[in-house]
């Protein structure tokens, strides 16, 4: 078995970067990325890219600064199918910790779907602890473009960063 190293860096996610991250979600979802870029812009939140050399985003995810204060609420995390369960998601988690403490907050919190238990485990196996629920919705595009409501409950989920 041949073993490939490959040195991916993290920075904030760009307009150049959209016709690349169809894999992470619907049309709608990437279209509604450039609303995320603009908010970034703005200070209210980062948008992170985790990527190859070549620049390609290969996980990515928001750290929303207005949501509860004193903490980074972290959301739409997410890597590419095929590179999941190859340590890139806690490459994507801890650089958003570390975009928190340069704000000078302390607190990083995040709400999972109760149907994801992996995605639970590796937050647990990051220092994140439980501490409610709440139910979660947005709108879902269908393959015919119509839109549907979903609706899950999530786990909210703390870590308090050093």
């Amino acid at each position: 078995m041949t073993e490939i190293r490959l040195h991916l860096s993290v920075r904030g996610l760009t307009d150049a970067d959209l016709p690349s991250c169809g894999w992470a979600g619907s049309p709608k979802h990437v279209r509604e990325l450039v609303h995320q870029i603009r908010r970034a812009e703005a200070g209210e939140i980062d948008y992170l890219a985790v990527c190859t050399p070549a620049g390609l985003p290969v996980a990515l995810g928001g750290i929303d600064y207005t949501v509860r204060p004193g903490a980074g609420t972290l959301w739409q995390l997410g890597v590419h199918p095929a590179l999941q369960s190859c340590g890139i998601g806690t490459l994507l988690v801890r650089s958003a910790e570390q975009r928190i403490t340069a704000r000078g907050l302390t607190r990083a919190e995040l709400g999972v779907e109760e149907s994801n238990p992996r995605a639970r485990a590796l937050y647990e196996r990051l220092g994140y602890r439980a501490f409610g629920r709440e139910l979660d919705s947005w709108d879902v595009e269908a393959e015919d473009g119509s839109f549907q409501r979903y609706e899950t409950m999530c786990t909210l989920m703390r870590k308090h960063l050093a």
